[in-house]
């Protein structure tokens, strides 16, 4: 191990090299894996890795930059922008014109961050074949990375690691780690270091480094969930929006919402922006929790949560941690109901079990003269031609007839629900 290797922190040294050295991602990275069929197919398509913080983004960027053996240019979102982009796509064009052509790989870490005239910077490189981007991202990159940026990309799924992945990942780093062999640590616990780490490998190096450092003196060095604990706590930052505290926080934050504490998520929102997080990353987890967690509850709910996203875009910090503030606490002192929520999730589940069911006859569109005489639409019910707007009729398949996915909540607004349904429906979905 070099000098430079040695001064590296933990989680640098321990940066798997090849692709039999990663843990986790066996979807991706096993025999039969993703990644490793296009490996072994030599063909290098461009491609976005979606998935939370210290799961291997960057180490499969690399990882497959080796493999190809292509040129590596990796940029933040944060600090780059245009033209350090159009400083890369020109080195690589005039590779091309030298014919020594390889098309380098630029791996942009949190491209989600990049707004869309920086996104449309790579376009016409990334559809010519000039580069190959490899894009990183924890959010969704269906609502953070434009839409033809995204069609130009293949997106693989990175999940968080399970705690036998954390495990190997540990062992491994005390077992061929020159500084860890001369420490000789002794983990008589390790569930703090697993708590702590969240199923974030990078955090879970660097808080066994930070464990080893502070009691390193001592002989045996036996780590245990006490002391480690102790050692993390004393280092934790107030906030760390790239991600070592970012996901522990927003989870406190929605919690708190969602258990009806105004005080507790305040604190949380307040962590988050004194910590530099963007306030339109808050703004979006209430909107989600607005409907996840809220719903039918208080509609008004989404409808404040999407005016505070709106307002928050156009007017920026400081002033929009008041409307902030204002949608958090309303949100907090809300009705909770997840029952929409839950619907969702039971349509979507039976979805899957039953594929595609015919949509019943009378449902059916009839645009055209052989439709209908094929019967399509015929018997429909048109509700408004019946008292109350309302006529029975079947609207489900017929295999799954009478199956309940909505089932309004216990709350003043979903009981007027409940009991609107009842009289229209009886017995028929047990309203």
């Amino acid at each position: 191990m070099n000098e430079l290797d040695q001064e590296a922190p933990l989680a640098e040294r321990m940066r798997p090299r090849k692709l039999q050295d990663f843990v986790g991602q066996e979807h991706l990275v096993g025999p039969q894996g993703a990644l490793t069929n296009m490996l072994n197919s030599k063909v290098l398509p461009s491609m976005i890795l979606w998935g939370p913080p210290g799961v291997g983004k960057t180490t499969l960027a690399q990882i497959i930059a080796d493999a190809f053996e292509r040129d590596f240019y990796r940029l933040n979102a944060i600090s780059s922008g245009v033209k350090d982009i159009r400083e890369i796509i020109e080195k690589a064009e005039k590779s091309g014109f030298m014919g020594q052509f390889k098309k380098p790989i630029v791996f942009i870490d949190e491209i989600h961050r990049f707004n869309k005239s920086q996104q449309d910077s790579l376009l016409a490189a990334v559809e010519k074949g000039t580069i190959c981007l490899i894009g990183a991202t924890t959010e969704n990159p269906s609502f953070e990375v434009i839409s033809a940026l995204l069609s130009r990309c293949q997106v693989y799924v990175l999940n968080a690691l399970a705690k036998e992945d954390l495990e190997k990942v540990l062992n491994r780093a005390i077992e061929i780690d020159e500084w860890l062999k001369l420490k000789k640590p002794q983990i008589e616990e390790a569930e703090a270091l697993m708590a702590f780490s969240g199923g974030d490998a990078r955090k879970l190096l660097n808080y066994l480094e930070i464990s080893v450092m502070a009691y390193g003196n001592q002989q045996p060095l036996v780590l245990n969930n006490e002391n480690v604990k102790a050692a993390i706590q004393q280092s934790m930052p107030l906030y760390d929006k790239n991600g070592e505290m970012h996901y522990d926080i927003i989870s406190a934050f929605i919690k708190s919402m969602r258990g009806s504490d105004p005080q507790a998520a305040v604190y949380w929102m307040a962590r988050m922006l004194e910590g530099g997080e963007d306030p339109k990353f808050i703004a979006r987890r209430m909107l989600v929790l607005a409907s996840e967690d809220i719903g039918n509850a208080n509609p008004n709910a989404l409808l404040l949560a999407t005016a505070c996203f709106q307002a928050v875009d156009m007017i920026g910090l400081p002033e929009a941690r008041i409307i902030l503030s204002q949608t958090v606490t309303y949100l907090a002192s809300s009705p909770k109901s997840n029952a929409a929520y839950m619907a969702i999730n039971k349509a979507s589940e039976i979805v899957k079990q039953t594929g595609n069911l015919p949509v019943p006859m009378h449902l059916r569109n009839a645009p055209t003269k052989l439709m209908k005489d094929l019967n399509y639409g015929d018997g429909y019910l048109y509700a408004h031609d019946y008292p109350n707007n309302f006529i029975l009729q079947e609207f489900l398949p017929d295999a799954i007839a009478g199956k309940v996915f909505y089932d309004p909540g216990d709350n003043t607004r979903e009981k007027e629900m409940r009991s609107f349904l009842a009289l229209r429906w009886g017995k028929k979905y047990g309203y």
